[in-house]
């Protein structure tokens, strides 16, 4: 548990290196189970990592897409039962510490893994599979003279007048203390562990101007651009379309890390073929280009970055001059606390 919180909080910048050729990999066969949630990240997946690895690699994917709740609620009936339902599975940072003990160990030195992850992109319970960040996202429309560059700067209503939006879905019940602690003025080195009470009456002062609680992505990207809201915190991956737009802009300024990850469940149908593609995903970064402006994350393959448009870096997290700015949460804490912040979300959103 220790090596892993380590881990994870080590997450560190892309380094330039030289291209690589990709590790060659040896025909397999049969199939891999992989769960991850549907829509676009189904899609790109498919278009960009799971057909080149049936055709280069041999091993049918069998692709379920499923939200996390349900991944891990079948998982573990799975695990109770005897009949694993999946090979690689969607985690965040706290799933991997949560359930630690029905992820399979993940082998770091395997060609692919060793030669084409980010720095520290490969850990004992999984990989890096997405990685971008909670960003602070606002109206250039409201705010034509420059807009909020801090949560401090979120909360203050007189400074940047105007309706917010904040979500009600995902991490939300650490995200959103944790942007208000920073709005109250702790500094990074001393956000965890979390002084809950701190937060949440940070929060009261800015509930009243909270318009909408968005539920979804593509909901928070509606409610700025239907001007219900002048400013939210929202995923980079949305982030970033709304800053193409020329509409809005964003900052990756006290960002919240936000890492999506692959891990592989204990036990599982196909688990050779599962480490296979883990070492197979991080290779080719000319895919994780694409991959990329497909779903406005960043991927795991620590080339690409330096293949970046000089226009384009401003919109990549695991750009260093962004990488750095991205506030690393205490996911050993969170996990261990998960249940009661969850309960006094909900208890404050709905009194």
């Amino acid at each position: 548990m220790a090596l892993l919180r380590r881990h994870l909080l080590a997450l560190g910048a892309a380094g330039a290196t030289p291209l690589a050729r990709p590790a060659l990999a040896q025909r397999g066969s049969g199939e891999v189970i992989i769960a991850a949630t549907g829509g676009l990240m189904e899609r790109s997946l498919q278009e960009n990592f799971y057909k080149r690895f049936e055709s280069e690699v041999g091993i049918r994917v069998r692709s379920v897409p499923i939200e996390l709740p349900d991944q891990w609620a079948r998982a573990r009936a799975g695990q109770r039962s005897g009949n694993i339902p999946f090979d690689v599975v969607t985690a965040t940072p706290p799933d991997l510490i949560q359930h630690a003990e029905i992820l399979a160990q993940v082998d770091c030195t395997t060609p692919g893994l060793a030669a084409h992850a980010l720095p520290n992109g490969c850990f004992p319970e999984g990989i890096i599979r997405t990685a971008g960040g909670m960003a602070l996202t606002w109206s250039k429309k409201a705010f034509p003279n420059g807009g909020p560059q801090s949560w401090a700067d979120f909360f203050d209503v007189q400074k940047f007048p105007g309706s917010r939006s904040l979500p009600d879905t995902g991490d939300r019940e650490w995200w959103v203390p944790l942007a208000a602690l920073m709005a109250d003025g702790v500094e990074r080195e001393k956000l965890f562990p979390m002084d809950v009470e701190r937060a949440y009456r940070k929060l009261d002062t800015i509930k009243p101007h909270v318009a909408a609680w968005w539920k979804s992505g593509d909901n928070s990207m509606q409610i700025m651009r239907g001007g219900d809201a002048v400013m939210t915190m929202v995923y980079s991956s949305r982030a970033v379309p709304l800053a193409k737009s020329g509409e809005f802009d964003f900052t990756w300024n006290q960002a919240i890390r936000d890492v999506g990850n692959w891990a592989v469940l204990k036990g599982g149908p196909n688990t050779a073929n599962a480490m296979r593609f883990l070492d197979f995903f991080v290779q080719n970064p000319q895919e994780h280009l694409s991959f990329s402006e497909k779903v406005s994350f960043d991927s795991n393959n620590r080339e690409a970055p330096t293949m970046v448009p000089e226009a384009e870096r401003r919109f990549r997290a695991s750009w260093p001059a962004n990488w750095e700015k991205l506030i690393i949460a205490d996911y050993a804490w969170i996990a261990a606390n998960r249940n009661a912040l969850r309960e006094r979300w909900v208890t404050w959103l709905t009194k």
